[in-house]
């Protein structure tokens, strides 16, 4: 808050001095420190005369007077009164003295936190940035997260870290740190004045915050003037009301702008209050009516709104802003702590009123958002810090816990505003929790709480119903059960009496919640109709897996003592008894099956209510484990008696349970609707499955040991509701309740194998917590290779977010590193893979199939058989050894049998094959067992007789057949061949069982039997694998055989089509030919000469392409219809480092001829490659136009109106097409270039032109149009030269274009132009063709720039859509002038050449160093053939004259370009410190170059430069220029490049690009081979004003090479990029609050990401910071990283945005996005150079329209404000 907390802050600190204080009067100092004067009626006194003067500008207030004034007046004179002395003296040497061991350090929202995974007693154990950088916590195994604030760093806190609690800073005898424990005592009179000083602030503080007076203050603070009737209008904030709501209300209610209503909303999101509005009482009450009246609807209630009094509204401000100078203080002293802390916990002695510190938490709730910061800071800084203290206000809070947590339910504020919210800081402390559950019985205290605050969601049974629940609520009752887990977060090590009985009175609480819960939310088939409605299911899932962890912590306590288990037992089991009472009134039934009876209650799950909810019956299991165990399950019979026990009942309600899963699979269930599926996913789903599912399986095992086994099946099979169906009972005929019965019978006998088989739990079986992780890691990945973070997930975690996954998950997998997309991913080891066990049961189903399918797959693979038994399980504990009894029983076999007898009888409807696995698996299990049993005893001591049942008949009658019999038969089923080898496995597993049993007691005998067991085993299985061979080496010989087949009919089809093959093979060879030929060394090849009158010939193959909308053939040709590319025209930055210039760079006024050698801002033209008609892309076109006119309420993600589309093929976003103009070939007649060449020098060439341009001139201003006379340059003096001379070289008919080409050229320039000027399109503006040149240029120089970064070679390594974008993009600019005036070209032109040629220089013609000269060359080439215009005919010049023109302007361009890099290189140049002696050739001709030019400049230009250096920088200098020359020529006349430039190699490279451009490799040469026509041109460019400057350091100027962009230097570690933001403050903002800090990646800029702070209007517009910078920085395309989500933000003008993967990845190859893992995260140099590659390749656009496409849920979001 401005005037609060932090507007102290902004001024001096609170307990410091102020700037430019005013002085205090002696007498008023002496009032203070009079003792004949009652301290505290002075100073009421003092605040009753000056705080309302202070705070009377409310609507407007000048922060930094009030702030003076307070210093001033109140606040100087305190400190001097209590100090003794001056405050600024008194504090430094306080300061100095030493600080708290503690940090204490309170997080704001959005702050970073680390909390060590190896050191920190809980996750709630976490240290500030600071403390982290400086402890040794940095090299451990730590994570990294967003505070959501509210809470305070932990450093020097010894019981929240098992190593390392202090970090380097905060060590005794570090610097500022407190020494030996010795922090600076105060002298006893500075501790007298606190403590006459502190009580009269405190009350202050108190009375003012708690004032609920509007009119009238305390009488002690009413002055004796009379009343003002000055009042405010006070809007208070709400979570209920929108940011827009609230502003629309104040612009109705006050008539204000909506620029005012956002300032005052703002400030009352932020304060949590504002006055807006001051006046007469009764004008306030108005405005309160009217905000009311405005902001109440039917589903929300009105603002909060209160008329205050000015003096009330001041005096509460003031008291906060007392708040903020105590909690300062604090931060100096303990004794001014403690002081502080016994003031405000002094009850009045008779009083039953609660101390200072409970009213203002009992006041919480209803004070405003301000308010509440500072006394929570207070709370921090003062009990907090002080260990004593911390636990008394802890009671105190206990206390008053009730109140305070209903209070926080019925308030709207978030929990981070909320005092509740400090339960974490006490109740995480181990000591202060067992303090609290000793001394204020606190789990008692926290579970009546939870059982109060939900009384209405009750049902009249005493269960919870929370149909028609607030979420709202829940989320705040959630908050509840959090203090549950803080308070049992951390197990005592050492039990009292009085700890034991008080946590036995928190669990017998505790059972109460979950005696509601039991049985909650009861469900009825529904038989008839389909459910209307889907009843709320999510409030009673959602609460039990926030209790799922706190089950699990209360089991865990629990089993720390023996005495307090049983106990603890004993509750539960009574609170089980006491649910489970209701319903015993009925009759109870009978159940014969194979000899065997069941007495049971009737009861049908599918006919009588049933509930998913058993928490007390889970409880229960998990304490049984525990029992089991500890090995207390000894002494149960004395606590609980057997008769008490009753097992058949505890069972009953699990098993209904699981028969319910089974009946929602069957389908039986489907008319109940969704909500009751979705129950069942979160039952077995690994949020909930700990304590739902898993604990019900163990309640069945329980069952199990404890029941007669025959007795326990039949319970199931009655439960199942399957008893008719193992009787010999007629089946029915209806086929779904034939499906139904077989799901069932699958589900039952799935729930036994996980009975039996299911032993990984510690006390079930003797294994630990960390075979139990390896385990279920071992099964996920036996589906297939995981993520890390995808097995995390898959992993329960326990009540510290751990899965213990690090610490076992090498021992069973191997980590294989990701590649430059994609994640890094864990595979399973082979030793690992016996350890699968097909039946697992957290597998769901399609986990089930996907592993069986898995594991089947490569067994064939590695040539071994299909059998996939389960491995050996562990033993059994004692307690549940009776479980395996279940297996050998008499109807566990009558199941077996009558289910295998079915599948051999054939009798299809009555079985299926999963089922037929899963008795198999059975048995395999039984017989696992019994093998175990007898290798561990002797024969005659196992009881377990799997074999002797499974052999025995079923019966006595003449049909009887055993299992083995059945599984015989079964070997030879054709419909079972998928099951034949675990049916093999079977059987030889009987055989080693019976050989076990048959040995003798001699070790000997057994040894033999066990080899000869071995020896039949191996047998049958060479036997298996001979089989297999036979049947590979079969499938080998059919291939063949088809393969022969296929080469015949091949060979058959050429033979027919034998001249097409021919025609083939014959271009074939003449190619390979051609490559022999040209692989011959030679000195100069010439046909690799793209220039001059050696020029090679044009390779000009014919082109037919294919139109991907119609499918049609088409030949490229000047007739014919157009065919297009689709493409995407673009502003771009890519190449310039200078981005303060592009926001101006388009508009009506810009001249964009000339480019600016830093290439501020170009336009670029890109294409995905694919090729349509034109006719049939309007069709295309038009059709979308009318698709979306149709759908006007689904958003696009393209912008129709400035015609985009996404290509049909690919989906790229286009913008327009390119049309494809066809290469024209052009050959050159050696003879006549030899004549020509004897003639036309190139002073010749310029007088031609000269005259040229100067007749042209005359004639327009003339405006004569028939008789042109001949027009001569006198300057030159040669009268001969006419007008009409440069025909004379050679010419030729212009070349004719289809109407259709010609009106794609049209549509194509006009685009160009529209984007890159950011125009309406104006197909008639003379700034057309600048254009088309202009982006012609630039994204040659972005594909030269691009493959120069990547290293790849300048031709041959371009992508395929590259190289068609870029041809079509030449052609197209070549012909792009025949479609405009021709004298508009000219006058083009002779701008151009006024550049190089001085005669043509006007006044708007830039300087050399002000210009492109590539952008140069393209224009003048191009735009050249227009002064071969004439008015009668259209002419073009030919072959020879193109050659001279294009050889004598590229060598003036260059002769140009290498003046500016030497003139460039000078400037900015450091005296070279390396002497080198080279005297080559081109470092002489450097040096007379240099002489020249110094000559010229008038010794501007320094001399002294060595030659060696001068031509060094021109030949780096001028590589990219060449490189760049060499593509726009390849592409415009199609000569084929020298080899040299196929290949990467510096050296070759420039003189392979010299000889193709027609250049010396001394380039020097040039000037002395011009030397007359170049030196005046040199002279008139080097006394040019701008060159003089510059050589004179007065201005900056282009480097030549141009320094390659590249994405900013990110940091290794992710840690430091939060620290950066953790400093970050908003350049615009005051305030203290956390911002969204966004790292832009093209220049890295830090901006204040979605906050109205940092909005601006442009063009009328509201933009957000990234957009806004966007438009400056990358000309609307820009690249951002959410520092505090570590998310990459791509945007693209001001509506489109997508987000992208960071580049940083933890150390399992993995993205953390919003930092939800919180693992170390490091830069991957790969990804971050994709990112670079996507900003230079310009694909950022499509990427955000390809990640729009698929992810439509972005529409939503506001790009425009971000």
């Amino acid at each position: 808050m401005a005037d609060g907390g932090d507007g102290g802050r902004g001024g001096r600190d609170p307990a410091g001095a102020a700037g430019g204080r005013v002085p205090v009067q002696p007498q008023e100092r002496a009032l203070w420190c009079d003792e004949r004067f009652n301290f505290q009626a002075t100073f009421l006194q003092c605040l009753a005369k000056h705080v309302p003067n202070i705070y009377s500008a409310e609507m407007d207030p000048l922060l930094e007077k009030q702030e003076e004034m307070v210093q001033a007046v109140i606040l100087y004179p305190l400190e001097c009164y209590l100090f003794g002395e001056d405050p600024d003296i008194f504090l430094e040497k306080l300061q100095q003295s030493g600080t708290s061991q503690l940090c204490g350090k309170v997080f704001k929202g959005g702050e970073a936190t680390y909390s060590c995974r190896d050191c920190a007693v809980d996750p709630t154990c976490v240290l500030c940035m600071d403390c982290f950088q400086n402890s040794i916590h940095k090299n451990h195994r730590y994570k990294m997260h967003s505070s959501t604030g509210g809470g305070f760093c932990d450093c020097g806190d010894t019981e929240a870290w098992k190593a390392g609690p202090l970090c380097t800073k905060h060590e005794p005898g570090a610097s500022g740190s407190a020494k030996e424990n010795s922090e600076c005592q105060l002298n006893e009179e500075i501790m007298e004045n606190s403590r006459r000083v502190f009580p009269s602030v405190i009350k202050y503080i108190v009375d003012m915050l708690i004032w609920e007076e509007e009119k009238e203050l305390p009488p002690e603070l009413t002055t004796s003037g009379e009343k003002v009737d000055s009042y405010y209008c006070v809007l208070f904030n709400d979570e209920h009301h929108s940011y827009d709501h609230v502003i629309y209300s104040l612009q109705r209610a006050l008539g204000c702008e909506r620029s005012e209503a956002q300032l005052h909303t703002t400030a009352i999101d932020k304060e949590g209050r504002r006055a807006v509005k001051a006046g007469h009482y009764a004008s306030c009450q108005e405005a309160k009516q009217k905000i009311k009246r405005h902001s109440e609807n039917i589903s929300q209630r009105p603002l909060h709104v209160e008329v205050l009094h000015a003096d009330v509204t001041a005096h509460q401000k003031f008291a906060l802003r007392l708040g903020s100078w105590l909690n300062k203080l604090m931060s100096y002293s303990s004794d001014f702590r403690q002081i502080f802390c016994q003031i405000c916990l002094k009850e009045e002695a008779g009083s039953e009123k609660p101390c200072f510190i409970s009213k203002l938490m009992l006041w919480d709730a209803k004070l405003h958002k301000g308010a509440r910061k500072v006394l929570h800071e207070l709370i921090f800084s003062s009990f907090f810090m002080e260990m004593e203290y911390k636990k008394l206000f802890a009671v105190e809070f206990v206390k008053y816990y009730k109140a305070l947590q209903k209070e926080y339910i019925n308030d709207d504020h978030d929990r981070v505003l909320s005092v509740t919210a400090l339960s974490v800081q006490m109740f995480t402390v181990p000591t202060l929790a067992r303090h609290l559950i000793e001394e204020q019985n606190v789990i008692t205290t926290i579970a009546e709480t939870l059982l109060e605050v939900l009384p209405e969601y009750l049902d009249k049974n005493g269960k919870f119903n929370f149909q028609d629940y607030s979420q709202d609520k829940m989320n705040r009752v959630y908050a509840i059960i959090y203090d549950l887990r803080y308070v049992l977060v951390s197990k005592p090590t050492l039990w009292t009496d009085r700890l034991r009985e008080r946590f036995l009175d928190g669990f017998v609480s505790f059972l109460r919640i979950l005696a509601c819960m039991q049985g909650m939310e009861e469900i009825k088939r529904e038989i008839g109709q389909h459910v209307e409605v889907d009843p709320d299911w999510e409030a009673a899932i959602a609460i039990q897996m926030q209790l799922k962890n706190i089950l699990l912590m209360f089991q865990e306590w629990c089993a720390c003592d023996e005495e307090l288990l049983l106990r603890a037992y004993r509750e539960c089991h009574k609170a089980v008894m006491r649910c489970s009472t209701n319903g015993r009134s009925r009759e109870k039934t009978v159940f014969h099956l194979c000899g065997h009876t069941l007495e049971s209650r009737p009861y049908r799950v599918s006919a009588d209510p049933v509930s998913i909810h058993l928490p007390l019956s889970r409880t229960l299991a998990g304490l049984h484990v525990r029992l089991s165990k500890t090995g207390a399950i000894s002494r149960l019979h004395e606590f609980v008696s057997p008769e008490e026990f009753q097992v058949e009942l505890l069972v009953d309600y699990p098993l209904r349970c699981l028969v319910l899963i089974a009946q929602v699979a069957a389908e039986m269930w489907r008319r109940n609707g969704l909500s009751l599926i979705s129950q069942v996913f979160y039952y077995q789903d690994v949020k909930c499955r700990e304590e739902m599912y898993d604990k019900d399986i163990i309640m069945l095992q329980i069952g199990a040991s404890l029941m007669d086994p025959n007795q326990f099946l039949l319970l199931v099979l009655q439960r199942y509701e399957l008893a008719d169906a193992f009787k010999k009972i007629k089946p029915t005929k209806n086929q779904d309740l034939i499906k139904q019965c077989n799901v069932l019978i699958e589900e039952m006998l799935q729930i036994l194998i996980y009975v039996v088989g299911e032993r990984y739990v510690p006390g079930v079986s003797n294994v630990t917590k960390e075979d139990v992780i390896m385990r279920e890691i071992i099964h996920l990945l036996c589906i297939e290779p995981m993520a890390h973070s995808a097995i995390t997930k898959s992993l329960p975690e326990n009540e510290n977010n751990e899965t213990g996954l690090e610490s076992v998950i090498d021992k069973v997998a191997t980590f294989k590193k990701p590649g430059v997309s994609g994640h890094g991913v864990y595979e399973l080891k082979d030793e690992c893979l016996k350890e699968f066990n097909m039946f697992f049961y957290h597998y769901t189903k399609t986990q089930h199939s996907k592993a069986e399918h898995t594991q089947k797959k490569r067994r064939k693979q590695e040539n071994k058989d299909e059998a996939l038994p389960p491995p050996p399980p562990p033993d059994f504990s004692p307690a549940f050894s009776n479980v395996v009894r279940i297996l050998n029983c008499d109807v566990m076999m009558h199941i077996l049998r009558t289910i295998l007898q079915r599948a051999v009888e054939l009798e299809i409807h009555l079985w299926t094959e999963a089922m037929i696995q899963m008795v198999l698996h059975l048995l395999c299990l039984g017989l696992l067992e019994e093998k175990q049993q007898l290798q561990k005893s002797p024969e005659e001591e196992v009881t377990f007789d799997f074999y002797h049942k499974a052999t025995r008949m079923g019966s006595s009658a003449l049909n009887a057949v055993s299992v083995l019999m059945l599984l015989e038969r079964l070997k030879r089923a054709p419909q079972l061949e998928a099951q034949k080898d675990t049916v093999n496995w079977i059987l030889q597993m009987f055989d080693t069982v019976k050989r076990l049993r048959e040995k003798s007691s001699l070790t000997t005998v057994a040894a033999t039997s066990a080899s000869e067991a071995t020896k039949v085993d191996e047998c049958s299985q060479d036997k298996e694998k001979a089989e297999r061979k036979r049947k590979a080496e079969a499938a080998r010989l059919h291939r063949q055989k088809i393969m022969a087949q296929m080469s015949a009919l091949q060979k058959n089809f050429i033979e027919t089509h034998k001249l097409l093959y021919e025609n083939t093979l014959e271009a074939q060879g003449k190619e390979d030919a051609i490559m022999e030929e040209e692989s011959m060394p030679s000195a100069i090849d010439y046909s690799k000469i793209a220039l001059g009158p050696k020029r090679g010939p044009s390779v000009a193959e014919k082109e037919v392409l294919t139109c991907i909308l119609c499918q049609e053939e088409q030949e490229v040709k000047l007739e014919s219809a157009a065919m297009v590319l689709s493409a995407c025209v673009q502003k771009s930055t890519a190449l310039t480092q200078n981005r303060s210039r592009i926001i101006e760079l388009s508009g009506d006024t810009l001249d964009p001829l000339f480019m600016h050698p830093d290439l501020p801002c170009g336009t670029h033209t890109g294409s995905c490659g694919h090729v349509m008609h034109a006719a049939c892309w309007q069709k295309y076109f038009e059709a979308m136009q009318l698709n979306f006119r149709q759908r006007l309420h689904v958003e696009q993600i393209f912008d129709l109106e400035n015609g985009e589309y996404l290509c049909p093929l690919c989906k790229s976003l286009c913008n327009t097409v390119i049309p494809i103009v066809p290469l024209q070939a052009q050959k050159i007649n050696s003879e006549d270039a030899e004549a020509v060449a004897q003639i036309l020098s190139l002073a010749r060439w310029l007088e031609i032109i000269i005259v040229r341009i100067s007749g042209y001139s005359v004639k327009n201003a003339e405006g004569e149009k028939e008789n042109v006379p001949a027009f001569t340059s006198k300057g030159m003096g040669n009268s001969a030269l006419e007008f009409h001379s440069i025909l004379s070289f050679g010419v030729q008919s212009s070349v004719k274009y289809s109407s259709s080409i010609k009106e794609m050229l049209i549509l194509f320039a006009t685009t160009i132009y529209r984007v890159g000027l950011k125009v309406a399109p104006n197909e008639a503006d003379h700034r057309i063709p600048m254009m088309t040149w202009s982006t012609c240029a630039f994204t040659i120089q972005c594909i030269e720039n691009l493959l120069e970064t990547e290293g790849k070679p300048l031709f041959g390594s371009l992508q395929n859509r590259q190289h068609s974008s870029l041809k079509a993009l030449v052609q197209f600019a070549a012909a792009q002038r025949t479609t405009s005036p021709q004298i508009l070209i000219q006058k083009h032109l002779v701008r151009l050449l006024g550049v190089l040629l001085p005669n043509f220089k006007a006044e708007d013609t830039p300087s050399l160093l002000e210009v492109d000269m590539f952008h140069v060359l393209v224009g003048v080439v191009l735009s050249f053939p227009s002064l071969y215009w004439e008015d009668a005919v259209d002419l073009q010049p030919s072959s020879i004259s193109s050659a001279y023109n294009h050889l004598y302007l590229f060598h003036l361009t260059t002769l140009a370009h290498i003046t500016q890099i030497v003139i460039s290189s000078a400037t900015g140049r450091e005296s070279p410190t390396a002497q080198s002696s080279d005297n080559s050739e081109e470092a002489r001709s450097a040096e007379s170059f240099c002489r020249e030019v110094c000559q010229y400049t008038s010794g501007s230009f320094g001399q002294d430069i060595p030659g060696w250096l001068v031509w060094d920088c021109v030949k780096k200098g001028i590589m990219p220029y060449l490189r760049s020359a060499a593509l726009f020529f390849h592409y415009l006349l199609g000569v084929s490049p020298p080899e040299e430039l196929l290949q990467v190699s510096e050296e070759g490279q420039f003189k392979a690009l010299c000889s193709y451009l027609s250049l010396p490799t001394n380039l020097f040469l040039l000037f002395q081979e011009y030397r007359d026509t170049v030196n005046p041109l040199l002279q008139r460019w080097c006394t040019d004003p701008v060159v003089l400057s510059s050589l004179k350091r007065k201005s900056i100027t282009i480097r030549y090479p141009r320094k390659r962009n590249s994405l900013i230097e990110l940091p290794e570690d992710y840690s430091c990029l939060l620290n950066r933001a953790s400093q970050f403050r908003c350049p615009r903002s005051y305030d203290d609050e956390q911002k969204h800090p966004v790292l832009c990646l093209f220049c890295g800029a830090m901006l204040c990401s979605q906050n109205t702070c940092c909005q601006e209007l442009i063009d009328g517009e509201e933009l957000g910071a990234c957009t806004s910078h966007a438009l400056q920085c990358g000309a609307g395309v820009c690249m951002f990283l959410k520092i505090r989500e570590c998310k990459v933000v791509l945007i693209e003008g001001k509506t489109r945005g997508c987000l992208y993967p960071a580049p940083y990845l933890d150390e399992y190859g993995e993205t953390d996005p919003g930092l939800k893992r919180g693992n170390p995260l490091h830069l991957c140099w790969e990804r971050y150079r994709k990112l670079h590659l996507l900003w230079q390749q310009h694909c950022i656009i499509e990427e955000i329209a390809r990640s729009q496409e698929t992810n439509q849920i972005f529409f939503g979001f506001n790009w425009q404000l971000l």
